[in-house]
């Protein structure tokens, strides 16, 4: 079963209020039925989403749908279920805000539809029922998207999206237009705003999981950097030394510099803090990570006038 489905499955058995049930009834008619005088038919692939429509039109209209089941043409193993109503369809329409008195096409719903937060939440969440998905947080990007037709429909979604800080945009696609969402905690944020609790665990677990685990990856990988940085830095200075020692130069050096050359030699694999620590440690003298690396420039600078002569 998808996370989309789960999310699906477990907003449409929450119980709201009057006002807020019609707000999802909008926001899922609105962008799924396809209607006339006499009918209006939706169309799901969740049964569950299915019994939910049916259960807020009758509770709230006192009218019974009936469901029909039929084969899922677009390759897909599901089967779509059809919601059909047949009574009271003007007054059902009007209510929702889906046509005006004249039984015209609202391309937006009246303000009492989304007049307070719940209200809005209500909307946002019946779009989802209809036309939402997200991607498992499990899979390799995080992803919530409406695929909905009308462009109005669209940018009406998109503003109360934003309403909520989520920086949604939209994207124009073959059929219709596709607002998404593409921060994870935005999404994360959504599946409150929808009252998807249990989804909302499931989710931040794996987002959280999956961010530690990125940022254990990057700190590895910046170690790795650092050290193949510190033998990097480490050979070179050996391919210095060795080079002194092959034109005997190295007595054209300080005492102090020599010492550095023997460590060096001694230890070379140890980055310049841990050098310095050993030189400290053994000869009681101290010296700073800059004081060594001074005297490598001393050995650099040499071997640079060596191989200009």
């Amino acid at each position: 079963m998808s996370f989309t489905t789960n999310i699906k499955n477990e907003i449409s058995k929450i119980d709201f209020v009057k006002s807020e049930s019609i707000s999802e009834l909008s926001g899922f008619i609105r962008n799924n039925g396809n209607y006339s005088e006499e009918k209006i038919e939706l169309v799901t692939e969740n049964i569950t989403v299915a019994k939910r429509i049916y259960s807020l039109v009758k509770s709230i209209y006192q009218v019974s749908c009936t469901i029909e089941t039929k084969k899922n043409s677009n390759f897909s193993k599901n089967n779509l279920y059809i919601i059909i109503i047949d009574n009271q369809v003007k007054e059902i329409l009007e209510d929702l805000s889906v046509v005006d008195k004249n039984n015209q096409k609202l391309t937006k719903p009246k303000e009492y539809i989304t007049a307070s937060e719940e209200e809005t939440r209500a909307y946002l969440r019946g779009a989802f029922l209809s036309k939402g998905s997200i991607n498992d947080p499990k899979t390799s990007r995080y992803h919530l998207e409406f695929l909905i037709e009308q462009k109005i429909e669209a940018e009406f979604i998109q503003e109360l999206l934003n309403q909520f800080n989520l920086n949604s945009k939209i994207l124009a696609r073959d059929k219709g237009y596709m607002v998404y969402v593409k921060e994870a905690e935005k999404i994360g944020d959504f599946l409150r705003i929808i009252s998807a609790s249990n989804a909302v665990l499931y989710y931040e677990d794996i987002r959280i999981y999956r961010d530690h685990k990125n940022m254990t990856n990057r700190l590895n990988n910046c170690e790795q950097a650092n050290i193949d940085k510190i033998i990097e830095t480490a050979n070179k200075q050996i391919e210095d030394i060795n080079y002194l020692k092959e034109n005997l130069a190295v007595e054209l050096l300080d005492e102090k510099t020599k010492e550095a050359i023997n460590y060096r030699e001694k230890y070379p694999e140890a980055s310049l803090q841990e050098l310095a620590e050993i030189i400290t440690y053994e000869t009681n003298k101290p010296i700073t990570k800059s004081g060594l690396n001074h005297r490598f420039r001393k050995i650099k600078e040499l071997v640079e006038k060596l191989k200009n002569i």
